[in-house]
């Protein structure tokens, strides 16, 4: 097929969508033509050689302030109290320099892992202040030439407890934060703070991200309060939660229930699955839980469900390299599945779903921005499966990183 010029021809690249392989032609920065043989002068031609093409992976939970501290904090007894009691620790010595470079030393490896999309949390409250929040402020202006970040004003260590953390909010949310998220489960009022929250968001049109439900006793869960406020505040849609490990321990007739009121309420949930199989189930000697919320089980029943990276290398995760390949492959292996129509679910999770829950386009199709990245792969079932290598990417048309296919140097006998 002729079609007009292009910017950047790639050619002989698969879809998750195709059998064969395809041309993409890049114009403006969007995708101009997708098809078979397409014929057009380019200023640059690729051949993706068989390659998977995706539209880019969303990291929809990740904490960039807190990253890459495991010198200084100990991890001794590995719960989630310790966790919250060590990096509280450690937040107040951060500067500004500090975590600005650990930041941008996670967003360098999303990037090279495929990663074009973001959300971060990070810490504003007495101990932190607002300088993290202006660390990742700085990488989300650096680096977006290849990767959109969002913000997210959030509180960790309980905000009835600490009202002036609700002034560093107020600033935070007038001063560039995306949406506003707390962790109800470290509050002395869990009730109390999701209400601030939502009133909050509310007040700032943002929208809400909360760690919920991070145990594994659902008798103690937060999500009824959470499900009320969205409703009663016309919410739908702009509420997310991440972690919900309690869901692995209710039966599965519960889930289902569960699942359908979420999807009623338009309430994003994402598993964090590295975080969540480390911190839970410490009491048992045997048989440890697993402790990571089946999300699959929610998407399939209509529920925007998501998988992220939470933290990497401190004391909620000493693991981790901002794969979400890796964690794709992670999720399957401790939910058990292996068909083919579950992985490429799993894949999606980590990509369009993920999107979905925050808001975002992703895709790729004629209109839509160039954003693509290229697998080592034929078919998301093989790069969930293989944990397939990532092997280059274009944001907007514009190229952001390239690796090396490995090759096999023979010698002679």
């Amino acid at each position: 097929m002729d079609i007009p010029p292009a910017d950047l021809l790639i050619r002989n690249a698969r879809l998750p969508t195709s059998e064969e392989p395809v041309d993409l032609a890049i114009r403006d920065r969007s995708i101009a033509a997708i098809g078979r043989e397409l014929r057009c002068e380019a200023v640059e031609i690729v051949d993706a050689e068989g390659a998977l093409a995706c539209a880019g992976f969303v990291d929809s939970h990740i904490h960039l302030d807190k990253a890459c501290i495991l010198d200084r904090c100990r991890i001794c007894e590995g719960t989630l109290a310790e966790a919250v009691r060590e990096t509280a620790r450690a937040k107040a010595s951060f500067t500004e320099a500090d975590v600005y470079a650990r930041a941008a030393r996670v967003v360098e490896q999303a990037i090279i892992q495929g990663t074009m999309a973001m959300r971060s949390f990070v810490e504003v409250d007495p101990r932190a202040g607002l300088r993290s929040f202006e660390a990742v402020k700085r990488v989300r202006r650096d680096y977006a030439f290849a990767i959109d970040i969002e913000i997210c004003a959030f509180v960790q260590e309980g905000l009835t407890n600490e009202p002036e953390t609700l002034d560093l909010l107020n600033e935070a949310l007038a001063d560039g934060a995306d949406l506003v998220g707390g962790a109800p489960y470290t509050d002395p009022d869990p009730a109390g703070q999701i209400g601030l929250i939502f009133d909050l968001a509310q007040a700032h049109g943002v929208a809400v991200d909360f760690h919920l439900d991070f145990d594994l006793a659902p008798e103690k869960s937060n999500l009824p309060v959470v499900l009320k406020e969205t409703i009663r505040r016309g919410w739908q849609g702009r509420v997310s939660l991440g972690h919900m490990t309690s869901l692995s321990a209710r039966p599965s007739h519960e889930v289902e229930a569960i699942a359908a009121g979420l999807r009623e309420a338009g309430i994003a949930v994402v598993a964090l699955p590295a975080t969540d199989l480390f911190l839970n189930g410490r009491e048992y000697e045997r048989l440890v839980p697993r402790g990571v919320a089946p999300t699959h089980i929610l998407a399939l029943m209509g529920v925007n469900a998501s998988i992220a990276t939470n933290n990497i290398l401190n004391p909620f995760t000493p693991f981790g390299d901002a794969s979400l390949l890796r964690m794709a492959n992670l999720y399957a292996n401790v939910v058990q599945l292996s068909r083919t129509e579950h992985l490429r679910l799993v894949f999606d999770m980590i990509g369009p779903l993920a999107a979905r829950g925050m808001r975002r386009a992703s895709g790729l199709s004629v209109g839509a921005a160039a954003d693509i990245v290229l697998i080592d792969c034929e078919t998301p079932e093989q790069a969930v499966r293989e944990n397939s290598r990532v092997i280059r990417g274009w944001k907007r048309g514009r190229p952001t990183f390239r690796t090396t296919r490995p090759e096999i140097i023979r010698r002679e006998q």
